[in-house]
């Protein structure tokens, strides 16, 4: 088991990357859309700078102001904090990496998924490439798949039903889940998978291939 430590290493190592990443970008390519629905690359990281500082009485008034959808709430609410520009927005993560910010009550292993997934997010789009640390993997993809309804709404569905049936195998990283007809991939794409993104079809192999990309 990985523990608290390490994995707050990893936070720290995944966020201070996205921030290299983000500070690297030109005002073009913060405004491409990234792999999360609605949102475009500024919209990503304003809800990695802000959501983790969203004190109780904000996110109760947010809440509300977006008719109790907390979905809609996290949606909106990013859109909305991305006016505060590029700026404000890397200040903020900056502090968030100095200060380990997370919502109270999130586990360390929550904030590490946030960080590597909106990561992809962020970096596919744009054809950045960033390996995800073999050791990230497991504590992240096992998260994914113990989040118990309705918890799983704000995490792309059930990453449980999405996989079941199948054996799921991180050719890159020595993790797998499941059983049944395999599919092959990357680290990368397994995280994507479990997060209800799609990874292209060409990198998943394996008689059970079809059927996860057929859930997407």
């Amino acid at each position: 088991m990985t523990t608290d430590s390490a994995l707050l290493d990893l936070l720290r190592t995944e966020r201070g990357a996205l921030i290299d990443t983000l500070r690297a970008l030109d005002d073009a390519r913060w405004q491409v859309p990234s792999l999360c629905a609605g949102w475009r690359v500024v919209d990503v990281a304003a809800h990695l700078a802000w959501a983790p500082v969203l004190g109780p009485g904000a996110a109760a008034a947010a809440l509300a102001r977006h008719g109790f959808s907390i979905n809609r709430m996290i949606e909106r609410s990013a859109v909305e904090w991305s006016g505060r520009g590029h700026k404000a927005i890397l200040d903020r993560l900056e502090r968030n990496l100095a200060d380990d910010a997370r919502p109270a009550g999130m586990p360390v292993v929550a904030a590490l998924a946030d960080a590597v997934v909106h990561g992809l997010d962020v970096r596919r789009p744009l054809g950045l490439p960033h390996a995800v640390p073999p050791e990230a993997l497991a504590p992240v993809a096992d998260f994914a798949l113990r989040t118990p309804w309705p918890l799983t709404a704000v995490v792309g569905g059930s990453a449980r039903r999405r996989v079941a049936g199948v054996r799921l195998v991180a050719e890159d990283a020595g993790w797998s889940h499941g059983s049944g007809p395999e599919v092959r991939t990357s680290a990368e794409a397994v995280l994507l998978l479990l997060h209800g993104r799609a990874p292209a079809p060409a990198e998943l192999s394996g008689p059970g291939a079809s059927v996860v990309l057929a859930r997407l």
